[in-house]
C-alpha cells in the first residue's frame, strides 16, 4: 500500500516507493489497452478543442458532450471563429448540455484568447487562470492534456479513485481539500508524459470502473492495491444527495432557455406566463417548447425568478419586443 501519511504531509516530497511505481504501471498499462477513442484525446486535436471539451465535460457525461463538441469544432475550429459571433450563438449551440453559463464563459475566453494571446490558447496554468471563467481544474487539465505539462488534474472521478485506492474511504469529502490536492500531486509520475497519461488514466478508471454507486472492482487493474477493498469496503461517512430537478427553478430555467434557443425573433414576455391562442410563430419547435414550459405549471413567482436569473446571468437580454438570446 502507498503510505498515505507521506502523501498528505505538506512538506513531504512526491513519493517514489515501489508501491507507487506499481500503481503507475498498472494504471498506465490498463489505460493504454482500454482507453476510449475520444476526439479530444487524439493527437490532431488542438488546444482549443481540448479547452472546449474540458468545459463541456464539467458535470456532463461524454455521451452527451461528444456530438455537441463535434458540431462546435466544425463551426468554430478556433477561438477567433467563436469570438466573431454573438455570445447568444454559443448559448444556442450549447443545446441541452445544461449549465449554459458555461457557453458564455467559453465565448468570453475565446474573445480574451483572440485579443490577448493572438488566437492561441495559452499553455501555462497562470495564463489559463487569467482567462474569463477558467478555474483551477480546467487550467490544469488544458496545461496537461494540450501541452503535456506535469500538472495534478483533480476532478470528481480522480478524487473518488484516490479516496478508495489510497485513503481507504468509499467517497471523497464533499468539498475538495488541500490534503486531496497534495495527494494528487504526490501521486504524479515524475516524467511529464507519464503524468499526463496518469491523469487521464485515473480519470478514465473513475468514469468506467471505480464509479460512485456500482464500482466494478472485479475489473479494476489496481484492486489488489486498493485500501478501500482491503478495509472491507466501509460505507461512506456521509450520504451524498443528488440534485433535484423536477419542479425546481433549474427545470423552469431550462424550459425557458429551450424556447429562446429555438426562437429566431424575440419572444414576447407574456408568452412565458400564459399560453395564448395565437403564439405569433410559425408552427414548429418554439411553440412546442412553450407548450412544454406551460406543462410544468410553474407558479408566476417561479417564472419571474427564472427570467430574472437568466437576464442577470447574461443568458438572455430584454428588448422592446420581448426576450432573446444575447447578441
Amino acid at each position: 500500500m502507498v503510505c498515505i501519511e507521506n502523501l498528505l504531509s505538506a512538506d513531504a516530497p512526491a513519493p517514489r516507493d515501489a508501491s507507487t511505481a506499481r500503481l503507475h504501471e498498472l494504471v498506465l498499462d490498463w489505460f493504454a489497452a482500454t482507453a476510449r477513442d475520444l476526439p479530444w484525446r487524439r493527437d490532431d486535436c488542438s488546444a482549443w478543442g481540448i479547452l472546449v471539451s474540458e468545459v463541456m465535460l464539467q458535470q456532463t457525461p461524454v455521451v452527451r458532450v461528444q456530438p455537441v463538441w463535434e458540431e462546435w469544432m466544425q463551426r468554430w475550429p478556433t477561438p477567433a471563429a467563436l469570438a466573431a459571433e454573438p455570445s447568444g450563438e454559443a448559448v444556442r449551440a450549447w443545446g441541452r448540455l445544461g449549465y449554459p453559463r458555461r457557453a458564455l464563459r467559453l465565448h468570453a475566453a475565446a474573445s480574451a484568447i483572440t485579443t490577448g494571446h493572438g488566437g492561441r490558447v495559452p499553455s501555462s496554468v497562470d495564463e489559463l487562470l487569467a482567462l474569463p471563467g477558467i478555474g483551477t481544474y480546467t487550467a490544469a487539465a488544458v496545461a496537461a492534456f494540450a501541452y503535456g505539462r506535469r500538472e495534478a488534474v483533480v476532478d470528481t472521478n480522480i478524487r473518488r479513485v484516490h479516496a478508495r485506492l489510497v485513503s481507504g474511504r468509499a467517497l471523497p469529502a464533499p468539498a475538495l481539500s488541500a490534503a486531496e490536492l497534495r495527494l494528487a500531486a504526490g501521486m504524479l509520475p515524475e516524467a511529464a508524459a507519464d503524468s499526463v497519461r496518469w491523469n487521464a488514466g485515473v480519470m478514465e478508471l473513475g468514469a468506467l470502473i471505480c464509479t460512485a454507486r456500482s464500482p466494478k472492482c472485479g475489473q479494476c487493474p489496481v484492486a489488489a492495491e486498493c485500501a478501500w477493498l482491503a478495509a472491507g469496503e466501509p460505507a461512506p461517512d456521509y450520504n451524498p444527495k443528488g440534485q433535484a430537478w423536477h419542479g425546481t427553478d433549474r427545470q423552469v430555467r431550462g424550459a425557458v432557455m429551450a424556447v429562446l434557443r429555438d426562437a429566431e425573433h424575440p419572444v414576447r414576455r407574456e408568452l412565458f406566463f400564459e399560453a395564448p391562442v395565437d403564439l405569433g410563430f410559425e408552427p414548429g419547435s418554439v411553440s412546442a417548447h412553450l407548450a412544454a414550459l406551460h406543462a410544468l405549471n410553474a407558479e408566476h413567482s417561479q417564472l419571474e425568478r427564472a427570467l430574472a436569473g437568466l437576464l442577470e446571468d447574461g443568458l438572455a437580454e430584454a428588448v422592446p419586443e420581448g426576450l432573446r438570446l444575447p447578441r
